[in-house]
């Protein structure tokens, strides 16, 4: 299984863990990149995520989350096709930023696994136009365990 994580999943863990949907989506989150560094399945990076970590404002936030994402075994590299299939995602309505990661997940993985409410929203709604299934991390989770 090859899992394609935003940055907002990377992030969670080191969220405000007070709000119950927070905890579960952190342990989801730290119970999949367990399973990635036992090699059970592969985490997938990308330069999209390597540029929005280096923007983490706090420099021990940033450390955190890189620490996470050094366990990714691939790393997609922004091309042509990867641009330009962002513009197509673009133009469905996804933000740039989220456009990349999608057309970087559907070249590299089976899993995008967000905690983005409206990414969310959207991908579902344009789930027929995509090529990668995205899902939460709690729901997504849950249905591999079933």
């Amino acid at each position: 299984m090859r899992i394609y994580m935003d940055v907002c999943c990377l992030n969670r863990p080191f969220d405000d863990q007070s709000q119950e949907r927070i905890r579960l989506e952190s342990e989801a989150v730290l119970i999949i990149l367990h399973k990635c560094e036992i090699s059970e399945w592969v985490l997938v990076g990308s330069e999209v995520i390597e540029l929005e970590i280096s923007r983490i404002p706090d420099p021990d936030r940033r450390m955190m989350v890189e620490l996470l994402y050094s366990i990714a075994k691939v790393r997609v590299q922004i091309d042509d096709g990867i641009r330009s299939r962002a513009l197509e995602l673009e133009d469905m309505g996804f933000r740039s930023f989220d456009a990349l990661h999608i057309a970087c997940a559907e070249r590299s993985a089976d899993v995008m696994l967000t905690t983005d409410d409206k990414l969310l929203k959207r991908a579902i709604r344009s789930k027929d136009r995509l090529n990668v299934k995205i899902d939460n991390p709690v729901r997504w989770l849950m249905e591999v365990f079933e």
